[in-house]
């Protein structure tokens, strides 16, 4: 029993390392990405408007306008999707002959 619980142990430690090293790796090349790039670009916008920024700044904005855009467009599927979760669970409530499935839900 304590040589499971020794290994178990172990593998926690190893993936909690190789996470901690994976993580520093992607900050380390993000940060020579930006080093490597750090010249002034501009952005026209409509009406004359001009903005300049170092590359990677811009690159950041895109990408986080990117997630948001993708995140708000997700909202009413997320929203609609608990609304009827929850009608299905009063309506199992109700109803004693509804049971549970045996097959676990991802």
């Amino acid at each position: 029993m304590t040589g499971t619980h020794n290994t178990q142990s172990f593998m926690k430690n190893i993936t909690r390392y190789l996470g901690l090293a994976l993580k520093l790796l992607v900050f380390l090349l993000v940060l020579g990405f930006a080093l490597k790039n750090s010249h002034t670009v501009t952005f026209y916008a409509y009406l004359g408007q001009a903005w300049q920024a170092p590359l990677i700044i811009m690159l950041v904005l895109a990408f986080v306008l990117g997630a948001l855009t993708g995140v708000l467009a997700l909202l009413p599927t997320v929203f609609r999707l608990r609304r009827e979760v929850a009608r299905n669970l009063r309506a199992a409530a109700r109803d004693p002959a509804i049971t549970q499935p045996d097959i676990p839900v991802v």
